[in-house]
């Protein structure tokens, strides 16, 4: 009995031991969720890659600065594997097994939304650095935030810029996957088209997997002056292959995420050039920022250097997440671990957070349809030209002339 008890009190000694320990850590401890297998790895990548350059240089530079003394940040990632109930389970574990500070958040909406709730019931501010449909702020989640802006905020931004082209575009045929993000894409094309008295001829909403030939062979018989995809990736190189091998060229083809990827020239090569796509970043812009990158174009090299391709938008939400979570925590003087408490005043200095970075103006709205999305940015309507993104819209923030209309496919 007395050997019994001994090693019971051991065991309790162990356990109080590890909890101070866990107590007296010196690091912030940060959960990761996003999607690092099945269907959407490739953009879950793209955000692994931002999250990721943004904890090496904080660390770089011997951790964030916090009253005098610097806290390095660790990352603790859960693989969504592309599936909103992966994204739940993945939270689960950050929030009660890893004990987490905050969490950086999915690539898609879908697999955001389901994470939301979990960290909701923790307490556990997140900010995802790329998920962009508006239902995630409709949901107003309390600590759930945004540095890209949803779609149905800057999905207008490429359809105004062609509808003041000539000749002037008349019809539209928008086709959207359903899933949360693409259809919350090509609902906020066909709203801005038909805002811009452009006729939408077809809008259709597809499960993934489906067939686009056919769809694109009822596109040709239109003959639309613009096709407007909502999709991701995959999808969006799949629409243009689809189009060049039935030999149509419509005046203008319009998309959204995944144009901006370097995967987008890397599979199309020439007859990615002409695309239009919206945006509210690229490498180029006047940017100025007070933490990591002094502009975008710093921050550009130094994607390039580590990864050996070109930043894009969502890369760079992602590390601009990331640098928000560092302005707050120095806002509130918060050392590792936080507390619920500190968790709370975390959230409160996330909402009235307002500073420039790399990225552009960080300003989370505090209510309304953007509850909590990032609306200190402007949407962009950007095209590739010669392999590269250039930003061709709104006229004041231009960068280049825009290639209009489509140059035919067998003339590239």
């Amino acid at each position: 009995m007395k050997r019994i008890v001994i090693g019971a009190l051991a065991a309790v000694v162990a356990a109080a031991s590890l909890a101070s320990a866990q107590q007296a850590r010196n690091y912030f401890k940060v959960g990761v969720i996003t999607s690092l297998s099945g269907e959407m790895a490739t953009g879950g990548n793209v955000t692994k890659r931002g999250y990721d350059l943004w904890a090496n240089e904080v660390n770089a530079k011997g951790g964030i600065e916090i009253g005098g003394k610097k806290y390095k940040v660790e990352l603790s990632y859960g693989d969504d594997q592309s599936q909103p109930a992966q994204a739940a389970v993945a939270a689960e574990r950050l929030a009660t097994q890893e004990k987490v500070d905050f969490v950086l958040g999915p690539y898609a909406s879908g697999t955001t939304r389901a994470a939301a709730p979990v960290l909701e019931k923790y307490k556990i501010p997140m900010i995802t650095g790329s998920a962009e449909s508006p239902l995630i702020w409709l949901d107003k989640m309390k600590y759930t935030f945004g540095t890209i802006p949803p779609v149905n905020y800057t999905g207008a931004g490429p359809v105004n810029t062609l509808a003041g082209l000539t000749p002037k575009i008349q019809t539209a045929f928008i086709l959207g996957m359903d899933d949360t993000f693409s259809k919350a894409t090509a609902e906020a094309f066909k709203a801005a088209a038909e805002k811009a008295k452009i006729k939408v001829v077809n809008f259709q909403i597809l499960p993934a997997g489906q067939d686009l030939i056919p769809l694109l062979n009822k596109a040709r018989a239109m003959k639309p002056d613009l096709i407007a995809y909502g999709g991701h990736d995959k999808e969006l190189i799949n629409i243009v292959k689809g189009l060049r091998q039935i030999n149509y060229t419509p005046k203008a083809l319009l998309m959204h995420y995944g144009v901006t990827e370097p995967a987008f020239v890397e599979a199309l090569a020439k007859d990615a050039d002409g695309v239009f796509g919206a945006s509210v970043w690229t490498d180029s812009l006047q940017t100025k920022g007070a933490i990591l990158w002094k502009d975008a174009v710093s921050y550009g090299k130094a994607a390039m250097d580590a990864y050996k391709v070109p930043a894009d938008y969502t890369q760079a939400g992602c590390t601009a997440a990331g640098i928000a979570f560092q302005a707050a925590l120095q806002k509130i003087k918060a050392t590792p671990p936080l507390s619920e408490a500190k968790k709370d005043e975390l959230l409160k200095a996330l909402e009235g957070l307002d500073i420039q970075t790399f990225f552009g103006r960080i300003k989370f709205a505090n209510a309304g349809e953007f509850y909590h999305s990032n609306v200190g940015l402007s949407p962009l309507a950007i095209q590739i030209q010669g392999g590269k993104t250039v930003v061709v819209g709104p006229k004041e923030m231009a960068q280049a002339k825009v290639l209009y209309p489509l140059t035919p496919w067998d003339k590239r």
